[in-house]
């Protein structure tokens, strides 16, 4: 390298490399720049508006959703990912076990026929969950 003045040969460098931290520290970054915009529902569907009353919050430790999202041509997707009803009966008679239970949440198209979201509420309660939900969009305000 250059010629060190006043220094022995054979003597410890006493300045720290940072180069390997900044590039750990880019890669890093990058990552997170890339993973973040996935985090979101992947499957997009147009939700039914409704009103609901808030409800107070239980002190309790919030458990997990198990989400079931129904596209308007009836293809099922278990907490994001393709699945079918024999699939979504085998997770849900095991979560049904577990104590306490976790609500189980149907996102559903609003043009999605009702016969599909009955069928899946009703595979939902023959495996013995009891917290059924539909998630929804709050109503458009009017001025």
């Amino acid at each position: 390298m250059g010629a060190s003045v006043g220094k022995e040969e054979g003597a410890p460098m006493a300045e720290i490399n940072v180069t390997p931290l900044v590039d750990v520290m880019l890669v890093l970054l990058i990552i997170f720049m890339i993973t973040t915009p996935l985090m979101n529902h992947r499957i997009k569907v147009q939700l039914p508006e409704a009103r609901v009353h808030q409800q107070k919050e239980d002190k309790k430790v919030q458990q997990t959703p198990v989400t079931i999202t129904i596209t308007e041509n009836g293809d099922l997707f278990l907490n994001d990912e393709p699945s079918n009803k024999p699939a979504i009966e085998s997770r849900l008679s095991v979560e049904a076990q577990k104590q306490p239970q976790p609500p189980v949440q149907i996102r559903a198209d609003s043009t999605t026929p009702y016969r599909l979201v009955g069928e899946v509420v009703k595979i939902a309660q023959a495996q013995g969950m009891a917290k059924v939900g539909f998630v929804t969009t709050p109503p458009k305000r009017r001025l």
